[in-house]
């Protein structure tokens, strides 16, 4: 054991071996300064279109080109969580030019592991404190009550809702065929509603199952207040997947600044790049119901939009001293990119595939499965033409 301190110590105090210079050649200012302006404008069209088309009738496009868009959009980011977040994240904290204890084990993994992990059970933690809060929530309204027994079952992420029952509405109540005629015309009314909900929402979410499965009595309840239930668990998800993205996109936008012989290269490749992620990210959010909190969904979108462009003109003015190919560079990027990875991990299989192609009712029906296989093959194409940015950037 203390021969393993003694090890890390020397370890730390050791002389950095690795490059302290970087590859920059002083060739192509110009085209440097014009990559912050066309990388913006790029992110800014993946990730603003979906939204502008979404709010705006006159520049709204067909529903099945927001399909395409958002499966082509969950394909990229899973994409981007193998191949270019894990895949530089070994490299990089596997570099000939580390040596001790951080060569010992594969430490871009373990971290992408251990983010995964982390990442659900606090996603595990919200979900009760939401489940929770609704349940405050409805205990304190006069017109609602916890039910002791039976009812139907309904399905939600924030736990099992047939606990929540209507006060005064029970079955085993109704007295005549004129009460019972009243249930009726109020359960056919609160479907018209949620049809035309529907219709009028030609992007749908992925928490769409939640309304679709629930129970009749609970329609028009505090239980089904989309404020309530699915605003946070679609917000908890976009912010997740938010983060993941915009420490990506950073570190990109340095090593873009400083590059050499290979900027020309890169340079193309990260426009391509950051217009599908930035489009993945814009479908996500342009999806998720927005009510009363209309500034969010246009702040995360300029997040992203500001992020890499940032960073680049970070990276030129720093570009005699960065040096990326450093100890302190090449771990903190590795160990960045190994987080990062971990989230789009986790969000892009489990909230982008899981949820859309398991949960969701967008492939119920005559023809879902053939719209869910349509669905599927975006997605690949999506993923497949990110993969092969990878072989370039």
């Amino acid at each position: 054991m203390n021969q393993q301190i003694t090890d890390l110590f020397e370890y730390l105090n050791k002389r950095d071996e690795c490059p302290t210079d970087n590859e920059y050649d002083g060739q192509l200012f110009g085209a440097r300064i014009s990559s912050i302006f066309v990388i913006m404008a790029t992110s800014a069209f993946g990730t603003l279109f979906p939204l502008l088309s979404s709010k705006y009738s006159f520049i709204r496009l067909p529903s099945w080109c927001f399909f395409g868009a958002k499966y082509f959009g969950s394909g990229v980011i899973v994409a981007t969580a193998f191949i270019h977040l894990l895949e530089p994240a070994s490299d990089a904290l596997s570099d000939p030019c580390l040596t001790g204890p951080i060569t010992d084990y594969p430490w871009a993994f373990g971290i992408c592991l251990m983010t995964l992990m982390i990442l659900f059970f606090f996603e595990l933690v919200a979900y009760q404190y939401i489940d929770r809060k609704i349940a405050k929530f409805n205990g304190n309204n006069e017109d609602f009550e916890l039910g002791g027994g039976g009812g139907g079952h309904s399905h939600s992420h924030f736990g099992d809702e047939s606990m929540y029952v209507k006060k005064d509405i029970k079955k085993d109540e109704v007295e005549n065929e004129h009460d019972l005629d009243d249930d009726e015309e109020e359960l056919e009314e609160s479907k018209q509603k949620l049809t035309t909900s529907k219709e009028n929402n030609p992007y749908p979410s992925h928490f769409q199952h939640a309304l679709e499965h629930q129970d009749h009595e609970l329609i028009g309840t505090p239980v089904n207040d989309k404020n309530k239930e699915q605003y946070y668990g679609q917000l908890l998800n976009v912010f997740v997947l938010e983060f993941g993205v915009i420490f990506h996109s950073i570190f990109i936008g340095l090593a873009l600044a400083v590059a050499g012989d290979e900027f020309k290269s890169l340079y193309i490749v990260l426009v391509f790049h950051q217009m599908f992620e930035g489009l993945g990210l814009g479908t996500r959010i342009a999806s998720t119901d927005w009510t009363g909190y209309r500034w969010t969904p246009w702040l995360l979108a300029f997040a992203y939009t500001l992020c890499t462009p940032i960073a680049i003109a970070i990276g030129l003015g720093v570009r005699h001293s960065y040096p990326p190919g450093s100890r302190k560079s090449l771990i903190t990027n590795g160990v960045f990119d190994s987080i990062s990875a971990g989230i789009l991990v986790y969000t892009g299989i489990v909230e982008l595939m899981a949820h859309e192609f398991l949960y969701s009712g967008e492939f119920k029906g005559k023809d879902g499965f053939k719209k869910m296989l349509i669905a599927y093959f975006i997605m690949c194409w999506g993923a497949g033409l990110m993969a092969l940015l990878g072989k370039w950037a």
